[in-house]
């Protein structure tokens, strides 16, 4: 009997691999997204995968979890999209993920946000909690103006090196090809000051509505501002901001309409990069870009 379930064993681990990601398991990582009701669709997945890298696990050629991690420059990555389906949960699948991700992301100092379920893994290879994220969506209860074109216009193709370097300020990071592929495909503002950019948002497509993210300004105020000029061209559409608990936003998206539907927590490996201000990031492009 004993010789009996060591071949079973044997059988199991010889289907199951570790490969990169690739355009191929595509539709099986959307169907582990919706698996954990994740608002992922396909299109979320391939724009992901076109930025980034990652690596999949198969177990009898079914993608069976997922990870993808997005280099800014040689210094900084981010990392998400981590999932392993809850039939094989607990056969140290995301471990053997996480490891591929983490030997070929570092020596670069790496950010995620995590679950509440996520957390131990990431502490076990020495990632920490430096903040929270709340998600927030809905469908705003007015509509809104857009504001002043001298003080918020839409993004123009000369602005790039200017939105390049208010987010650099903000995170330390730079990712100037995320940020012209996210311009590609959304919506771009900026906030002028004396005719300077001094702050931008995003506003495209993703999940079962818009994001408007990343948001980059001075103060909760300008943050206002510019989230705003994306909801007067949005309309009465399902809407998702994710900003940190500590951004000052939260009580007025609730009363707008945009209520706190989950939260997650943000964790780094290596030494966190402080933002050199006074630029700061109040909304993510999502929680897995940063």
């Amino acid at each position: 009997m004993a010789s009996a379930v060591t071949q079973a064993g044997d059988r199991e681990n010889e289907d199951v691999a570790l490969v990169p990601f690739a355009r191929s398991h595509l539709e099986g990582a959307l169907k582990l997204s919706q698996e954990m009701s994740w608002p992922y669709l396909l299109k979320d997945w391939e724009f992901a995968l076109q930025l980034g890298r990652g690596f999949v696990v198969t177990s009898a050629g079914a993608v069976v979890g997922t990870a993808l991690w997005w280099p800014y420059g040689d210094t900084h990555a981010s990392a998400g999209m981590i999932i392993v389906s809850k039939a094989v949960q607990g056969r140290g699948y995301g471990a053997r993920l996480m490891d591929a991700l983490l030997a070929a992301a570092r020596p670069r100092i790496i950010t995620l946000n995590s679950t509440v379920e996520g957390m131990a893994l990431y502490q076990r290879r020495g990632f920490v909690p430096i903040g929270i994220i709340h998600q927030h969506h809905g469908i705003p209860r007015e509509r809104y103006e857009a504001p002043d074109p001298c003080f918020v216009r839409a993004m123009a193709p000369s602005d790039i090196g200017a939105i390049v370097g208010l987010d650099h300020e903000a995170t330390g990071w730079t990712r100037r090809e995320m940020l012209n592929r996210l311009i590609e495909v959304g919506d771009g503002y900026v906030l002028l000051r004396d005719g300077i950019p001094r702050g931008y948002a995003i506003s495209r497509l993703f999940g079962r509505g818009h994001v408007i993210g990343p948001v980059v300004a001075e103060s909760p105020t300008d943050a206002r501002a510019l989230i705003e000029a994306a909801l007067a061209l949005l309309g009465s559409v399902f809407v998702r901001v994710d900003t940190s608990a500590t951004s000052q936003l939260g009580e007025w998206l609730e009363g707008i309409g945009l209520q706190q539907v989950s939260d997650a927590t943000t964790m780094v490996l290596g030494a966190q990069m402080p933002s050199t201000g006074p630029a700061r990031t109040f909304a993510l492009a999502n929680q897995s870009f940063g």
